[in-house]
């Protein structure tokens, strides 16, 4: 079994993004059966996603679990589904990281209004309140880059009729950026990295039933 994950690199004027922490300590992790790699996004529109999809077509996983960062939120959050928008004036004070800012435009003109996640998220929620992580599933991944990756995934997989599963995972702010801003909501990086585990393994046991 073949698993991708995906984090971001810092946006918004920020240095950090824990996303990046956790893809690149997770990269050293071993799961039983399971080969695990994982990539860094850019913080660009529709870049995020042609990135990703490059990864899918080269390393063919069997599932692809991305990552973000959600400022304000104070659980991780599983996505339940992406919109096809990308509005960054509805979602966030800032551009992406090459200062483009679009308002109220399809991602794919010729898609799906939305795109449910494939990944078993109920699980994951479940798994993780019982393990002392607060979670719960997001019914809305916002439309600036997370969602933009998410939909452009999916997307991906509707129109070529792959067998991989795919959906997004977003993270709260870490303990370290809040040092910056002590009023941002956050979880030290340690729960965060346990909450990945856990949805790493989720999937797994899923994929394997």
């Amino acid at each position: 079994m073949k698993i991708l994950i995906s984090g971001f690199e810092a946006f918004g004027g920020s240095t950090i993004n824990p996303t990046e922490k956790l893809v690149k300590v997770i990269s050293s992790e071993t799961f039983a059966g399971v080969e695990l790699k994982t990539v860094l996004l850019p913080v660009n529109y529709d870049e995020c996603a042609e990135a990703i999809i490059k990864e899918i077509e080269v390393y063919q996983p069997d599932a692809v679990i991305s990552c973000g960062l959600y400022h304000g939120r104070t659980s991780v959050t599983p996505e339940r589904i992406a919109v096809n928008v990308k509005d960054t004036a509805a979602d966030a004070p800032y551009a992406d990281n090459k200062g483009v800012k679009p308002t109220d435009e399809p991602i794919n003109p010729d898609g799906p209004d939305a795109l449910f996640t494939q990944l078993p998220v109920r699980k994951m929620v479940n798994r993780l309140n019982e393990e002392g992580v607060p979670a719960y599933i997001s019914n809305t991944a916002g439309t600036f880059i997370c969602n933009n990756t998410m939909y452009g995934v999916l997307d991906y997989i509707r129109k070529n009729n792959i067998s991989t599963i795919a959906g997004f995972v977003h993270f709260p702010a870490s303990t370290e950026m809040a040092v910056e801003n002590p009023l941002l909501p956050a979880l030290p990086h340690e729960t965060m990295l346990r909450a990945l585990r856990i949805i790493i393994q989720t999937t797994i046991d899923d994929l394997q039933n």
